[in-house]
C-alpha cells in the first residue's frame, strides 16, 4: 500500500519524505487556504514547489464544476509538472471530464466519493485514482471502511484498474483498517502517519534496554 500525505504544508511534506515512505501528495482548496495560499498564480506556484519535492503523483484539484471549465483548468494544471494528477469531483460533468482527460493521457483522481455506485462510474470513465472519504462517512454514522471493502470487491470482480485511494483519514487506526480492506493507497495528515510509530510497549521496552545497557556499562567501568 502506498502512502500519500494530505497537505499543502511544505515542511510536513519534507518530513514525510525524510521518513523514506512518501509516495505522493494530495491537496485541495481548503488545505491551500489553511496555508494562506490564494489566487490562481499563487496556487499554481505552490503546486510546482510541491511537485519539485515529491517524485510521486501530486493531486491538484479543479475548482470548476462544469465540463468545459474542468477540462480547461485540468489542462493548465497538467502543464505545471509531469507528476500532476487532476483531481475531479464526483459529479455528472466530472465523469465527462475524466473521460476527456483519459483521452488526453492526463491522470485523474475522482474525489468526494461516498458510494460503490459512484466508484463504478469513476472506474468506467477511466479514473486513475478513486478517493472515498472515510472520515466523512464515519461522521454520518455509516462505515467508511466497509465502503473500501465493497469497492475493492467490485473492482476485483470487474478487473477495473482504478486505484482505491482511501481519503479523509483521521487517525492511524484508519490507515491499518484501510490496508486490511484492500485500499491501494491512503492519504492522510502527517500526524496519522507518525502515529503508526507509537506504542507504549515500544517505549517501555526501549527504556528497559537503555537502563540495562547503562547498568552493564557501569559495572564494566567499576562505577
Amino acid at each position: 500500500m502506498k502512502f500519500f500525505i494530505d497537505t499543502a504544508n511544505l515542511d510536513h511534506i519534507l518530513e514525510a519524505r525524510e521518513l523514506g515512505i512518501l509516495d505522493g501528495v494530495t491537496t485541495n482548496p481548503s488545505l491551500m487556504a489553511k496555508e494562506g495560499i490564494s489566487g490562481k498564480q499563487q496556487i499554481y506556484t505552490h503546486y510546482k514547489k510541491i511537485c519539485d519535492l515529491v517524485e510521486g503523483d501530486v493531486s491538484a484539484e479543479v475548482i470548476s464544476t462544469e465540463f468545459e471549465g474542468m477540462v480547461k483548468e485540468g489542462r493548465e494544471l497538467a502543464e505545471i509538472a509531469p507528476n500532476i494528477v487532476v483531481k475531479v469531483p464526483m459529479i455528472k460533468d466530472g465523469i465527462k471530464a475524466i473521460v476527456e482527460f483519459n483521452k488526453l493521457n492526463i491522470k485523474t483522481n475522482c474525489t468526494l466519493v461516498f458510494s460503490a455506485g459512484q466508484a463504478i462510474l469513476a472506474a468506467k470513465a477511466g479514473a486513475t485514482y478513486l478517493s472515498p472519504f472515510i472520515g466523512r462517512i464515519d461522521d454520518t454514522n455509516w462505515d467508511g471502511i466497509q465502503l473500501i471493502s465493497e469497492i475493492y470487491e467490485v473492482y476485483s470482480v470487474q478487473g477495473y484498474e482504478t486505484e482505491i485511494l482511501a481519503a479523509s483519514i483521521r487517525n492511524s487506526r484508519q490507515i491499518v483498517e484501510s490496508a486490511k480492506a484492500g485500499a491501494d493507497i491512503v492519504t492522510c495528515p502527517l500526524s496519522a502517519i507518525l502515529g503508526l510509530l507509537k506504542h507504549p510497549l515500544t517505549d517501555i521496552g526501549l527504556q528497559i534496554f537503555l537502563d540495562d545497557h547503562k547498568k552493564a556499562s557501569a559495572k564494566l567501568t567499576g562505577q
